[in-house]
C-alpha cells in the first residue's frame, strides 16, 4: 500500500468525525494548520458573525496564525488574555469577561474515539468556557490528541501533556524535574479542573476543526 500513514489517519479521522457529529458537535475537517486557519476565517466566522472573541491557552491556535489575525484584524472586540503587558489581576479579569464572548477559541487535551473531549486546567477558564458561557466555542483539534478511551485520555494528560506544559510555562512543580506527574500540592500546580464533554449542548454550539496533522501537546 502506498502512503500507509496517510491511509491510517484518513480512516481514523473519518470515524472520529462521525462520532463527534453524532455527539452534536459541528465538525470541519482541515488538512494542515494553514487549512485550519482558512476554515475558521472563510467558513466558521462568516457564519457566526461574532462581535467579540477570546481564547484559552493553546499552542495550536498560535501555530495556525489565528491568534495574530484575530488580534490585529480590527473586526472584533478582542479580549486578549495572552497580552504579556497586562498584570496578573488584569489577565484574570479578562478571563472572567471572556466567558461572555460570542466566540471562544481553544484546543483540547485529548479526544476519545467515541468523540468525547477531555481536558485538565489550572484555573478553569478554558474548561469553563467549553462548558458554559460563550455563545460559541471553536476547538482546534489535531490528530495527535486521539486516544482509545477515557482512561487513556486521562493518562495522556497526566503523564505527558501536564508535565510538558509545566516545563513550557517554567512552573515550579515536581514534574518539571521528574518528567512525570507527582500528584503534587505545589502552589503552581496546573492539574486542578477536569472536564469531560460527551456532547455539545446546545447542538452545534461547539465547533470542532479536525486537523489531519500533529500540533501542540
Amino acid at each position: 500500500m502506498d502512503k500507509p500513514l496517510d491511509n491510517y489517519w484518513e480512516l481514523n479521522l473519518r470515524e472520529l468525525r462521525q462520532a463527534l457529529t453524532r455527539n452534536g458537535f459541528d465538525v470541519y475537517p482541515a488538512d494542515s494548520a494553514e487549512d485550519a486557519k482558512r476554515v475558521v476565517l472563510e467558513e466558521i466566522l462568516p457564519a457566526l458573525k461574532p462581535e467579540s472573541v477570546s481564547w484559552g491557552g493553546s499552542l495550536t491556535l498560535s501555530a495556525t496564525g489565528l491568534y495574530e489575525h484575530l488580534r490585529d484584524c480590527g473586526e472584533y472586540e478582542v479580549l486578549d488574555t495572552w497580552d504579556k503587558s497586562l498584570s496578573n489581576e488584569e489577565k484574570h479579569e479578562l478571563r472572567r469577561r471572556a466567558l461572555l464572548t460570542d466566540c471562544f477559541f481553544c484546543s483540547t487535551n485529548a479526544v476519545t474515539v467515541e468523540g468525547h473531549l477531555v481536558n485538565l486546567d489550572m484555573i478553569g477558564n478554558r474548561t469553563g468556557a467549553i462548558t458554559f458561557g460563550p455563545k460559541n466555542v471553536v476547538v482546534l483539534l489535531s490528530r495527535n490528541k486521539l486516544v482509545p478511551d477515557l482512561e487513556r485520555a486521562m493518562a495522556r494528560i497526566k503523564e505527558y501533556v501536564a508535565p510538558v506544559n509545566t516545563m513550557r510555562l517554567d512552573m515550579k512543580t515536581p514534574c518539571v524535574k521528574t518528567g512525570y506527574c507527582m500528584d503534587c500540592d505545589s502552589p503552581q500546580r496546573i492539574c486542578n479542573v477536569w472536564t469531560i464533554t460527551e456532547k455539545s449542548f446546545p447542538k452545534g454550539r461547539i465547533k470542532i476543526v479536525l486537523i489531519n496533522d500533529d500540533m501542540g501537546f
